[in-house]
């Protein structure tokens, strides 16, 4: 029998032990000779060439306990696949297993209760299309084919966030296999050491089958949209954006983009291709009470484009997916703010007009709101003293051009990096980043019951693939 050849570890797993293992599943376990193979492994970032010797493409529950037994009783190495992207592209591990989850995409609405559960696949582009008929929404990014699992773990923060709470604000529970092969339920009334761990505390934890959220009344119309300046008003519109911002409610969330301007329909023909600022906007509330509140975004100079106005929710939840397509090669580089002043807007337009790809961009969203007022100890979410967070996001199409293009992106980091809080956020770490980075998105008591709660339930450090918090 051939063997397959696990390269971290240089052991070898026999065609026996992988039979043995497929029998165990309903799902397809594939290796790499396998049809279906090199579909399953590719993931949304290009740039992560990484091959499992194995893909198990779980049908439920049982699928996934018997992938975390054999990953433990063989040392294989072991990853698990959401539903949507993850820059750092923790999907994949070199000569392991994956588990991939991301046929799993399920979502069970129950409006009277404003209850939503949620299988470990799904997108919030699944997420919004059950929830929205009825009024609801879990907040959630702003990009609709983001995962829920991955996003919620890290804390996650939306248009609705600072009005609802962050993602993991609204956890009520989880089902999830932990690395003895045990599933199991974490709430606040059962496993709550490692429900807090889960909400915010990344991905190191176990693999999660479904979370369970609370809803929030909301749409399915909403006020929002865009509005387009060029790019020699950057500055002007950036202070704007920080005046805006500083006396803002908590029904309005702005983002502040600057990048060049896409072929959209709502911008003239002219535009496209051209460097452009813009602030979107999205107002948690009724369209009435919002429209006084947005004049500030649309009268103070003469825009490209105004899209602010009532629009389906679910529309506004995809403005931006056109910008993320799956394929491309990625790299981000993050930083909170605690404010914006005039150092840090002349940096971001420095390096927004040197911007090397039409596809790159800087994007500066406002937090705070509800969620800076929950008591920190709620959970483990690490972002809750940030008042706003800059994410660089580099992308671009050929391998050929990944030097210029990292250097972009590393080079706006720097030049930011002296007025940021030096913290970060989990979700937008890149491959490259290391344990110091993941360190910094937590307080130290926070981090310290983080690897309490690892050594609980993870002491052998099966689940090491996502941004890691090693057991204590």
């Amino acid at each position: 029998m051939t063997d397959v050849l696990v390269r971290q570890t240089d052991r070898k797993l026999d065609q026996a032990a992988i039979a043995t293992l497929r029998k165990r599943l309903r799902g397809p376990l594939l290796q790499a000779s396998d049809p279906g193979y090199a579909e399953a492994r590719s993931i949304w970032n290009a740039m992560i060439a990484k091959r499992p010797a194995l893909i198990a493409r779980v049908s439920g529950s049982a699928d996934v306990v018997a992938c975390v037994n054999f990953a433990r009783e063989t040392g294989v190495p072991l990853s698990v696949r959401g539903g949507g992207h993850n820059v750092a592209g923790t999907a994949l591990c070199d000569g392991g297993l994956m588990i991939d989850m991301s046929l799993r995409r399920g979502v069970r609405v129950d409006p009277g209760r404003c209850l939503v559960r949620v299988e470990g696949g799904a997108t919030w582009g699944d997420v919004d299309h059950e929830t929205q008929p009825f009024g609801l929404v879990v907040p959630s990014g702003i990009v609709s084919n983001t995962g829920v699992a991955g996003f919620t773990m890290g804390g996650g923060f939306g248009w609705t966030s600072r009005k609802f709470g962050y993602a993991a604000d609204n956890l009520v529970s989880v089902d999830i296999v932990t690395a003895d092969g045990e599933l199991r339920l974490a709430s606040e009334a059962e496993n709550p050491d490692l429900f807090w761990a889960l909400c915010g505390g990344g991905g190191n934890f176990g693999a999660v089958t479904s979370f369970e959220f609370k809803a929030n009344r909301h749409g399915p119309q909403a006020l929002c949209g865009m509005v387009v300046y060029p790019m020699g008003d950057a500055r002007s519109v950036a202070q704007q954006f920080r005046q805006i911002t500083a006396a803002a409610p908590d029904e309005l969330c702005c983002l502040l983009i600057l990048r060049h301007a896409p072929a959209a329909p709502y911008l003239p023909a002219d535009v496209h291709g051209k460097p452009i600022a813009a602030i979107a906007a999205c107002w948690a509330g009724s369209s009435a009470d919002g429209r006084e509140a947005m004049l500030p975004i649309k009268r103070f100079a003469r825009p490209l484009a105004d899209t602010i106005t009532p629009k389906p929710f679910v529309e506004y939840q995809t403005m931006l997916d056109a910008g993320q397509p799956f394929g491309r090669r990625y790299y981000w580089k993050s930083h909170y703010f605690a404010e914006i002043g005039d150092d840090l807007i002349d940096a971001m337009v420095e390096h927004a007009e040197r911007i090397t790809s039409p596809h790159s961009a800087a994007l500066l969203m406002h937090l705070g709101g509800a969620p800076a007022r929950i008591d920190p100890s709620t959970n483990a979410v690490g972002l809750r003293p940030a008042a706003y967070v800059l994410n660089i996001q580099a992308a671009w199409e050929s391998a050929q051009e990944d030097p210029r293009h990292l250097a972009w992106a590393r080079e706006y980091w720097a030049s930011t990096r002296p007025f940021s809080t030096g913290s970060a956020y989990i979700n937008f770490m890149t491959e490259d980043e290391g344990d110091a980075r993941v360190r910094a998105a937590y307080q130290d008591e926070v981090y310290a019951r983080l690897r309490e709660v690892k050594r609980k339930f993870d002491p052998g450090n099966l689940f090491h693939g996502a941004q890691n918090i090693p057991p204590r």
